[in-house]
């Protein structure tokens, strides 16, 4: 570690930071102080306020009340730009890298060493070069196109491009969830070689053997408010960094569950593996039955429910629906297996067409005669979709753009119930989609699996697991390691399974 007992100067302090979203209190007086030459640890569920204050600190957010001092000074940057010129870099979980430019393009990307108008090329290669061997990575050429990179390549060049401004605090958000071990190691020896010349690192992980391993200090957030400070890294109990993180309230209300018994199995599971994202997986769903998925960003899970869906193709194991193979996404489609992908606006949506149309997306042949769409018939269908999940507004002649996240995601849904779906794959259901929102969605997927569907679902936030599931299964770094009744478990059991595992020996327990 870099600076034992946190010798080195304060450079950065918040105090009684706000900030305010429409319906949404981020941040409610968040209190952090960050030395230099130290790695400062930042922990927190999702939802805590980590985000909210790391774009605080770059720029992208200004806060509502509080102070905030940069190297004694006020701090209140205007824009991203002024916050890197001013010694702060923010690496953000999905790096901010332009595929199409080079290495040295995207190290200096926004501040490009030029003379009399003219780039100057060379000079920014060279430049690109020391700050590579500097972060021990002089193989990695100045004019390589970034997109040929893989994960860790362009995390170096994320470091790069900090190190181009002369930061002097570097923010790390989620840095190892792409890598694997030996990258991580690697990681860490940057991280060591920056804080020994005095550059403090905010690191954001919810690994604890990684925080135990490079962090200094730890600082927890729950429910946008400090609930510990100046924790040290190593010898705090896991049990007091979990219970720091846990007992948040819970805003919304989850349907009432009803108890089931004999119901028929609908998809199997055995042994499905991916090489280098997920290993062995078995697990079953049965006929009206919620199944949730508890992992950490880089654990799998994501992966496996779209192998699952025949979107990435399995090493080894097998898919059955009620029986019937599935290997590609036709064959689930056909078989009546459904997926909302989390980046919905990317993956599943055509954002410029109307609603009807995205609904009927996947059973658009039903619509057709002779050669010609019946689109009376189309329009018809999902106008009754988008009743019966109570979208709004309610015209489906409108763009899918102009809706929000909650209301996107109803169309998601809203399409696998016109094509007949059995199976509903959900990954990150209620990402973007705001606090009343989230108890629409809630509703409609209870009453889904009331109606016979099957559900798994994939989600963050451990209290929308428990919430929403009958069954809990805990996926970490790649294997399901438990399973047990979603009354059966409680967030702080679930929070140590996927952050910790099980105690290594010599861990504070």
């Amino acid at each position: 570690m870099s600076a034992p007992g946190g010798a080195g100067e304060v450079v950065l302090r918040l105090e009684g930071v706000v900030k305010t979203f429409p319906g949404v209190r981020a941040l409610d007086g968040v209190e952090l102080e960050v030395r230099a030459g130290e790695v400062h640890c930042l922990l927190g569920q999702n939802g805590a306020g980590k985000s909210t204050l790391i774009k605080i600190l770059a720029g992208v957010h200004h806060a509502d009340e509080g102070s905030i001092t940069w190297l004694g000074e006020p701090f209140a940057p205007a824009t991203p730009q002024a916050a890197m010129r001013a010694g702060i870099a923010t690496i953000y979980q999905e790096l901010d890298l332009v595929d199409d430019l080079s290495v040295a393009e995207n190290a200096f990307l926004g501040h490009e060493q030029s003379r009399g108008g003219f780039l100057r090329r060379r000079s920014t290669a060279a430049r690109t070069r020391e700050i590579l061997s500097r972060l021990g990575h002089p193989q990695i050429p100045p004019r390589r196109l970034v997109r040929s990179l893989p994960a860790a390549g362009k995390q170096i060049v994320s470091m790069a491009r900090a190190l181009s401004h002369d930061a002097r605090l570097i923010v790390m958000d989620e840095p190892s969830a792409v890598l694997a071990h030996d990258e991580v190691e690697n990681l860490f020896r940057i991280i060591r070689e920056l804080t020994s010349h005095g550059i403090a690192v905010v690191y954001i992980s919810h690994r604890l053997e990684e925080i135990r391993d490079i962090g200094d200090r730890v600082t927890v957030l729950k429910d946008g408010r400090t609930t510990a400070a100046d924790l040290p890294a190593r010898d705090t109990p896991t049990h007091e960094l979990v219970s720091r993180m846990t007992g948040r309230a819970i805003e919304y209300v989850f349907p009432r569950r009803e108890p089931k018994s004999g119901l028929a199995p609908l998809l199997e599971v055995e042994g499905l593996t991916r090489e280098g994202e997920f290993a062995d997986a078995s697990l079953t769903v049965r006929a009206g039955e919620i199944v949730g998925i508890a992992g950490l960003v880089g654990s799998g899970r994501s992966e496996l429910l779209e192998t699952i869906f025949g979107a990435r193709r399995a090493d080894r194991g097998t898919v059955t629906l009620s029986g019937r193979r599935i290997a590609s996404i036709g064959a689930a489609v056909r078989n009546g297996m459904g997926m909302a992908p989390e980046e919905r606006k990317s993956q599943a949506l055509l954002l410029d067409e109307p609603i009807y149309r995205n609904m009927t997306l996947s059973s658009f042949a039903g619509y057709a005669r002779g050669g010609f769409t019946r689109t009376g018939r189309e329009r018809a269908a999902a106008a009754q979709t988008a009743d019966l999940l109570e979208l709004r507004p309610r015209d489906t002649e409108r763009a899918v753009r102009t809706l929000s996240g909650g209301n996107q995601q109803k169309v998601v849904v809203g399409r696998w119930l016109l094509g007949g779906t059995r199976l509903l794959l959900l990954d990150e259901p209620t990402r973007g989609v705001d606090v009343g929102a989230r108890a629409e969605l809630y509703q409609v997927i209870h009453d889904l699996a009331a109606g016979g569907v099957g559900v798994l679902l994939v989600s963050s936030e451990v209290p929308e697991v428990l919430g929403l599931a009958d069954r809990v299964l805990v996926m970490r770094e790649g294997h399901l390691v438990h399973e047990a009744p979603a009354d059966g478990i409680d967030e702080a059991t679930v929070l140590d399974l996927v952050m910790a595992g099980s105690l290594m020996e010599g861990e504070p327990a």
